[in-house]
């Protein structure tokens, strides 16, 4: 079997397992918002394989090691730059699987070679990573893309690349935030960055021009579904022209649900919703006609009656469906989790944090080969957590971020880290590791342990 025919076999049987269906209708028929969580208080620090340091607190039976912290140098001389975000494996040869990793900057220069940037003044990008998931060990790292701003998300293709996602419309020689940047291009696209070989620099720009999060691709039939993250949000879905040759163009629509205009709030379990679809006629339309709040491609679809969501975040296909976070959805404005059904065309509500103490602004999330959810937690509170949500509608907590670095335990960082947000959760395709960052100090860690025990 030649290498591009089982990176895209193992990529399909990686994003369509478990069976349809399986996982949400549990969801769907047990979970609720008070008294399925799990405390967390007997999660115990547990040494790192790498570092010998005590950097998360675990749950019994689970080991880790860490790897890529900001100001490592990679394998091709770069040093790993800061920002660590989302993440997805995307190819496996033998034992070693290939992942990419997103650097959320803006910065003001790229931290990598000429052929691989975009624009010279800007500061993000991406890393790709190989891991050896038999001995559990890293293995190395280089860049695979660099001169993007603020790449926050993305997702994994079928055919074996990730699409990273600049969170941003900012423009050449623009400020934000009364900072000012010397951009050289206009920003606010998606790029697909190869498992091997050279990045195209070409922005997907058919994808959209909108603050990016994240997108899950239904490999059925290459439908691309996208989150955006600001206040007033749209989910959106991408048809392409061809599969699998997103350069071809396509037809960018947004999600309207019948009778519901905004489901920040008000939004109910166990109703699936029936939805529609309306067309962006321009998706590269930066602002509103008349304002410069980088809403152009929202206000087209909520002109035709989208529905509009809160600060949509994590994004990712299984069990049959997409998966998507709302950070600040749902009475208490602590998180929504979503469930799209492209099959039957509706959208369902899994689970609403009712209090800080069970789920506080979820951020990324993955879905396991086994089925159940894992997810990032990135909310203004120490410790962050990373919970699992069981096939069961059990949510507990994984792990705990435990970084606090003392005088001579780490050549170049000291400090209390344990705010840092977890991101960029993924797992291996046979559900044995999971990946996952912690965005500041910057460092990706290797997780397994007893799967089952969680029901994840």
């Amino acid at each position: 079997m030649s290498q591009s025919c089982s990176r895209r076999r193992f990529l399909q049987a990686a994003i369509t397992a478990p069976a349809a269906g399986t996982v949400f209708s549990r969801f769907l028929s047990t979970a609720s918002a008070k008294g399925i969580v799990k405390d967390h208080s007997d999660l115990k620090p547990v040494a790192d394989e790498t570092t010998g340091l005590p950097l998360l607190r675990l749950q019994d039976g689970f080991r880790y090691r860490s790897f890529g912290w900001t100001g490592d140098v990679m394998s091709d001389g770069v040093v790993t730059p800061e920002g660590h975000d989302g993440m997805g494996v995307i190819a496996q040869n033998g034992d070693i699987v290939t992942i990419c990793r997103n650097h959320e900057i803006k910065g003001s220069r790229t931290f990598g070679p000429p052929e691989l940037t975009f624009d010279p003044k800007a500061g993000g990008g991406c890393a790709n990573l190989q891991f050896n998931v038999k001995t559990g060990e890293w293995l190395k790292s280089w860049t695979s893309l660099a001169g993007t701003v603020q790449n926050c998300a993305g997702g994994p293709t079928p055919w074996g690349s990730w699409l990273s996602c600049e969170e941003t419309v900012i423009g050449p020689h623009e400020s934000f935030r009364d900072v000012q940047y010397e951009h050289e291009k206009h920003h606010g696209w998606v790029f697909e960055v190869p498992a091997e070989g050279t990045a195209s620099l070409e922005p997907l720009q058919a994808l959209g021009r909108f603050v990016h999060e994240a997108l899950a691709i239904d490999p059925k039939n290459g439908i691309i579904y996208e989150t955006e993250d600001r206040d007033t949000a749209g989910f959106y879905r991408f048809l392409p022209n061809e599969r699998e040759v997103l350069s071809k163009g396509g037809t960018l629509q947004m999600l309207k649900i019948k009778g519901q205009d905004d489901l920040r709030t008000g939004a109910q379990r166990g109703v699936r919703y029936q939805a529609e679809w309306v067309d962006i006629a321009d998706p590269i339309r930066r602002n509103t006609p008349g304002k410069n709040d980088g809403l152009g491609v929202y206000s087209q679809g909520k002109a035709q009656g989208a529905t509009t969501f809160g600060r949509l975040e994590g994004c990712w296909y299984g069990d049959g469906l997409v998966y998507f976070n709302c950070t600040d959805g749902g009475e208490a404005k602590l998180g929504q989790i979503w469930a799209f059904s492209p099959e039957e065309q509706t959208l369902s509500l899994v689970f609403q944090s009712p209090s800080h103490d069970i789920l506080d602004s979820p951020d990324n999330l993955t879905v396991s080969p086994r089925g159940g959810l894992v997810l990032c937690e990135d909310a203004d509170l120490k410790p962050l957590r990373l919970h699992t949500l069981s096939r069961k509608g059990l949510l507990q907590t994984l792990a705990i971020n435990n970084i606090h670095l003392h005088k001579g335990e780490h050549p170049r960082l000291i400090g209390d880290f344990t705010g840092g947000e977890w991101a960029g959760a993924t797992f291996s395709p046979d559900g044995e590791w999971l990946f996952v960052n912690i965005q500041d100090p910057g460092v990706t860690f290797a997780i397994t342990g007893p799967w089952h025990e969680l029901g994840v």
